[in-house]
């Protein structure tokens, strides 16, 4: 495939298929759509299966000059490959949870949803900045039409924060981007990656982006946002925005804020600790308490994006590669727990937690992948969840105990949100007569759940799959963050200075 553009077609492929459904009726619509995006899952295939692992770092270059300072450039390193994979696996998912539940618009729907995969691999595939942040930003308007036209009774009050949070953070990141295409003298990002910013302005520049990344993943305390979004999305829209919209913030500190700014990143990493600290074990008291499902699951997408950032500005090569696997693993599990909620939902239509009780009597196939999305959340061993956790929680702690012991508990307090979850939505008496006589997954969407749970434990039980494609990139970064790295307090001091023993007794014989 060398020489054939093919990320270029990965972002031609949907584009075009967004056009067409807004000429064609419901049904056209959505066979165009659902086509577009198993098309793209193909083309992700072939990326997977040519991607040469321990080949050059960048893959798949393409570039074409525009006009001065901007160019049509286009590449991807493992983990940009990793990030790609998990959106085109998810798009067609999300096309068929919307199938039948989406009756209005369709045709308009579908293409902001095809819309939505475009930018999002933009983002991914993107090696000149400006074009980055064009993507980066174009795909708040068709998720904010998603939330705001398909979504729940508080749909414009959702769209409207959704908007607002993550467009402001953005207007800092551009004018850091321009000073450092000043400053540089290019917009080639694997350039700037290598580029040795003045350690006095780089505490600005990563405070600019911090501003962006930490929205989009999002960070407490500003990650009040997400829970409204969710809630008022339809399925398909929480699924991308959980499996695949979140990533682009820990995307962002893996390509920007620690390789460009490594000196500011060890100077703000007992700021990130300390928020993600917070983060755990807040969002997950406020997930024990709620009666909405999509409401808990959001918050503890918050939680479990605390064990991203913490696995970031762990400076080492497990804390690295685990929050690449904890983003890979929650893409996958986040967009399987929401697509359950949206399974019972459009039987029931409602959210909420007491309605349910005794499924596993009435629906025991949809009680048991349930379980193991579950159990995939909570980090059982065996699934996708356990690997990513335990690899960020052992990054973590050769820089801060204190970290690990209270991230730690988001482990213990994981599993008794989702545990109490399961207990009342799957066991129990069956006290409502509607939800008794719901019946079981039907075909489409046991052709929605399988491939999840067929990912989730293939991650759990061959993560070196997963592993392999992006060791050699998180290699490379972990050597420019080599210089910052911070001194952490697990490790034992050892005196130099004190003779060995042998040393010892030999000067006493003479």
């Amino acid at each position: 495939m060398t020489g054939f553009p093919i990320l270029s077609l990965m972002l031609l492929v949907p584009l075009a298929g967004a056009l067409a459904c807004l000429f064609l009726d419901a049904k056209g619509a959505r066979t165009v759509a659902l086509a577009a995006t198993l098309i793209n899952l193909a083309l992700g295939a072939v990326l997977w299966l040519d991607f040469e692992v321990g080949g050059p770092q960048w893959q798949f270059q393409e570039k074409v000059e525009l006009f001065h300072g901007f160019s049509w450039a286009l590449g991807i390193d493992g983990i940009a490959l990793l990030l790609i994979e998990l959106s085109v696996f998810l798009m067609p998912i999300c096309i068929g949870a919307s199938w039948n539940s989406i009756e209005k618009r369709v045709g308009e729907y579908m293409a902001a949803f095809l819309l939505v995969e475009v930018f999002m691999l933009g983002v991914f595939t993107a090696q000149d900045l400006l074009l980055f942040y064009m993507f980066f930003e174009a795909g708040l308007i068709p998720m904010y039409l998603i939330i705001g036209i398909w979504g729940g009774a508080d749909r414009i009050y959702a769209s409207y924060k959704f908007f607002l949070y993550t467009l402001l953070g953005s207007v800092l990141m551009l004018v850091a981007m321009l000073w450092m295409i000043h400053e540089a003298g290019t917009t080639d990002i694997p350039t700037l990656m290598a580029y040795d910013f003045d350690p006095r302005v780089q505490t600005w520049l990563w405070l600019a982006f911090f501003a962006s990344f930490a929205v989009k993943m999002p960070m407490w305390p500003v990650h009040t946002w997400l829970p409204a979004a969710h809630v008022q999305a339809p399925t398909a829209g929480s699924v991308i925005l959980a499996g695949v919209l979140l990533k682009m913030g820990g995307y962002g500190f893996i390509r920007f804020s620690l390789p460009m700014f490594p000196e500011a990143s060890a100077q703000f990493a007992p700021l990130i600790w300390g928020l993600s600290m917070a983060a755990v074990v807040i969002t997950s008291l406020i997930a024990l308490v709620q009666d909405d499902m999509k409401k808990l699951i959001a918050y503890s997408s918050v939680a479990h994006m605390a064990i991203v950032t913490i696995g970031l500005f762990a400076f080492n090569p497990q804390g690295l590669e685990g929050s690449m696997l904890v983003m890979l693993s929650h893409g996958l599990v986040s967009g399987a727990l929401f697509l359950s909620v949206g399974i019972i939902y459009d039987r029931l239509h409602t959210r909420e937690i007491s309605r349910y009780g005794g499924l596993s009597i009435n629906m025991p196939r949809y009680a048991l992948f349930f379980m193991l999305f579950t159990m995939a959340s909570v980090g059982l061993p065996g699934t996708s969840g356990f690997v990513g956790e335990f690899l960020s929680l052992a990054g973590i702690y050769q820089v801060s105990t204190w970290t690990t012991a209270v991230c730690g508990t988001g482990i213990i307090l994981g599993a008794a949100y989702m545990l109490y979850l399961y207990r009342r939505v799957a066991f129990g008496e069956q006290k409502n007569a509607d939800a008794a006589a719901m019946p079981d997954l039907d075909l489409r969407e046991i052709l929605m759940v399988v491939p999840l749970a067929l990912a989730v434990l293939w991650m759990g039980i061959y993560p070196e799959s997963f592993m392999a494609p992006m060791r050699a990139d998180i290699a490379a970064l972990d050597a420019r963050l080599a210089q910052a790295r911070p001194r952490g307090d697990a490790s034992i001091a050892v005196a130099k200075d004190k003779p060995a023993p042998a040393e010892a007794a030999h000067e006493g014989a003479h």
